[in-house]
């Protein structure tokens, strides 16, 4: 054994018997954390109990009456199940399309700009509207679309976008790409960082042009970070912010606003129909479980076997 590998074991052996001999430090700061997880991320569970049941909440979880898949069978059953399903998958799916690849040509974008403070400035421009709230950005969008608004000033109509069914899914999409694209590009700016200056000086001495460049060099940097982030995304396509789309919500556009979500939220908290409510919830949950795994399986094989 070399002195290199008998240091290495010594330094193992010690740092055992320090922590065996320390365990209650570890223990009296790692406590806090484990009973903040434990009190509000897995004893929040068993409030799934009340999807099956016929909740009362004078009786609570475990004195309600038990009544297994009914709720399920009711949401399956409703004449507006397929309505609330088709335009929730609309607007996570379009949503995606349309967003997805957007951060990822800003930070291609970003990282040509070889001038430090213009790109800080334009950061700074791109980043500012993920910290508006989202009922702020709402009430924007609702001033800009009315009748009186700028849009229709610019335009010369009088139309009002807000009540329009066809047009509410483009306006949720659109303001949503305007707010989280510049901060989403930050991970993928950050990626390209790895990118190898030495191959890239290469391939401008070769001739490449932008799109070479970016396909030889910059792609493979931040390849990973892209399927990750697709295969996260692709995931939670049924979770959709119920916050947004409620607040962008009129009775006029509700044949393409009303989400599973806003449904949720109507029945659950609105009507008090708790169990009904939490069985949705609950359906929309194992949706995107199965989708987080069948997308992960789907992007290894075509990945030579890296998914999450």
């Amino acid at each position: 054994m070399s002195k290199r590998e008998k240091k290495k074991n010594t330094g193992s052996h010690n740092g055992v018997i320090y922590l065996a001999h320390h365990w209650q430090l570890y223990v009296f700061f790692l406590l806090p954390a484990l009973a903040l997880t434990l009190i509000f991320k897995y004893v929040p569970m068993g409030g799934i109990l009340i999807a099956f049941e016929k909740y009362n909440p004078l009786r609570g979880i475990l004195g309600s009456q038990w009544v297994g898949l009914k709720h399920f069978q009711r949401f399956l059953s409703s004449p507006d199940f397929l309505n609330y399903l088709v335009n929730t998958l609309k607007l996570s799916v379009y949503g995606m399309l349309w967003g997805f690849p957007i951060p990822i040509i800003l930070a291609f974008l970003l990282n040509r700009i070889e001038r430090t403070g213009a790109k800080k400035k334009i950061q700074l421009v791109l980043y500012m509207p993920n910290f508006i709230s989202v009922i702020v950005l709402c009430g924007i969008v609702r001033i800009f679309l009315s009748v009186t608004g700028p849009v229709n000033l610019l335009l010369g109509t009088q139309i009002n976008f807000m009540t329009m069914p066809e047009a509410w899914r483009t306006i949720y999409i659109a303001s949503g790409i305007w707010q989280g694209a510049g901060w989403g590009s930050i991970i993928y700016t950050a990626a390209l960082s790895n990118a190898s200056l030495e191959l890239k000086e290469a391939a401008l001495i070769d001739g490449a042009n932008i799109f070479q460049q970016i396909k030889a060099v910059e792609w493979p940097a931040i390849k990973s970070t892209v399927l990750i982030q697709f295969i996260m995304q692709a995931g939670n396509i049924m979770s959709v912010g119920f916050e947004k789309a409620y607040a962008l919500q009129t009775d006029l556009n509700l044949a393409s606003s009303e989400i599973i979500s806003t449904y949720v939220y109507k029945k659950g908290l609105l009507d008090g129909d708790y169990s009904f409510s939490t069985a949705v919830g609950l359906f929309n949950t194992v949706i995107n479980v199965i989708l987080l795994i069948a997308v992960n399986k789907i992007v290894a094989k075509m990945n030579d076997g890296q998914g999450l």
